[in-house]
């Protein structure tokens, strides 16, 4: 049986149009399915931080805000991102974490809504910082928090509601969720839609204003490789910028920065979104990584990421022993992100296997109390990573099964 999937892998990866990327990235023997929270590092990142650490800081110094266009990095890097999640240049400012770009639209979102709605609603699975963030923001505006499931959108939007904080793709489960639909529900109720892109974006089409969405924010060390902790990035709608009211106006924000007026006078357009001075040593970093997806379509990585999915969960479904774990991850292309999720039916080994996995060159993570996840990054991860992963899965989910886990784990 191995043999027909290794074959079969040898066979996808020689007609993979992406393949050749895969060498653009600094990568070990073993098999990283971990992208979804932390991108690996392309090549040539390190020599162009070595230019701006030892010339554009080293030399240049303060005269590299003007001649290394560091002043202007956060519009430029937005209007390369903007490709990749369906925007129009002008729409996207680079900077912050996700949290603190999250505070930000959520209650700029709530400032734009028509007056008398006092209701935030948030996805009630959504990662734990947008929840905190949402609630704070709440707090703020005197609004109240509603936390709903995403399927319940559609009957929990009513006059009250201001804004709605959604996730694309779940990061517990991989589910992708319905952007187009969900955005217009809320906006038919009179609402506006905020979406957090972080697991989706970089791993399949977002279109962002074709569906014309309100606001989003993302992260830029997953599946765009921008390293730890890089920046993250707020979209706003061209027809919202004259109206976005930041919580958080920064000097940086102002339409004149330099001229220290203790009033503040919003810059116009992408750069109302900036707060204080940009995070330069890891914004250039970013705008490095960028470059792999020169020439690289979406749709191409799209297309690759439900072919390494749909193999994955055929893999596990051959290797992995009847009744230990559960994909949770659907299997309909048109709900799934870029990752696979698998429950243990035994919450207890999920921990143990996950590090039994990373011992044997295959990287994932899990997120407790039973959730095995795998992510896959089309830039770089190939067929055959994908039958090795779910073969070694496999082995130690049958080691695991069979006999006393200390035991297994004593032999990794």
């Amino acid at each position: 049986m191995s043999e027909a999937f290794a074959a079969r892998a040898a066979a996808l990866d020689t007609g993979d149009e992406l393949a050749d990327l895969r060498k653009l990235f600094t990568l070990d023997d073993g098999v990283y399915l971990d992208g979804n929270s932390l991108g690996a590092l392309p090549r040539h990142v390190p020599a162009r931080m070595q230019e701006v650490l030892t010339r554009e800081w080293g030399e240049l110094r303060i005269r590299s805000w003007d001649e290394s266009g560091w002043w202007t990095a956060p519009e430029r890097i937005g209007d390369r991102i903007a490709p990749l999640v369906g925007a129009a240049a002008g729409q996207i400012v680079v900077g912050d974490s996700t949290s603190v770009n999250v505070f930000k639209a959520v209650v700029a979102a709530s400032r734009l809504a028509p007056e008398g709605r006092d209701e935030i609603l948030v996805d009630a699975t959504t990662f734990p910082t947008d929840g905190y963030m949402a609630e704070s923001a709440a707090r703020m505006t005197g609004h109240r928090l509603v936390p709903v499931a995403l399927g319940d959108v559609s009957t929990a939007v009513g006059p009250r509601t201001a804004v709605a904080l959604l996730n694309h793709v779940d990061f517990r489960t991989g589910r992708l969720h319905d952007l187009p639909g969900l955005t217009a529900t809320v906006q038919a109720a009179g609402g506006l839609a905020v979406w957090d892109l972080c697991h989706s974006a970089g791993a399949l089409p977002v279109g962002l204003d074709e569906h014309g969405v309100d606001l989003a924010v993302g992260c830029t060390y997953k599946y765009l490789n921008g390293g730890p902790g890089s920046p993250a990035y707020l979209y706003v709608a061209e027809r919202h910028q004259a109206a976005f009211d930041s919580p958080l106006p920064g000097w940086t924000s102002h339409a004149d920065p330099f001229a220290m007026d203790p009033g503040y006078a919003p810059a116009d357009g992408s750069v109302r979104g900036r707060v204080g001075t940009p995070d330069i040593l890891s914004m250039l970093a970013l705008e490095a990584a960028l470059d792999v997806w020169d020439g690289v379509t979406v749709d191409a990585v799209r297309a690759k990421s439900l072919a390494l999915t749909d193999f994955f969960l055929e893999c596990v479904g051959a290797y992995a022993p009847e009744g230990v774990v559960v994909p949770v991850t659907p299997q309909a292309h048109a709900e799934r992100g870029s990752q696979v999720s698998l429950r243990c039916l035994d919450a207890g080994v999920t921990e143990p296997v996950m590090r039994a996995l990373i011992a044997r060159g295959v990287v994932g993570d899990l997120r407790r109390p039973d959730v095995l996840r795998f992510g896959f990054t089309p830039l770089y991860v190939g067929f055959a990573d994908v039958e090795r992963a779910a073969r070694v899965l496999g082995e130690v989910l049958s080691e695991v099964s069979g006999r006393a886990l200390d035991g297994v784990l004593g032999e990794v």
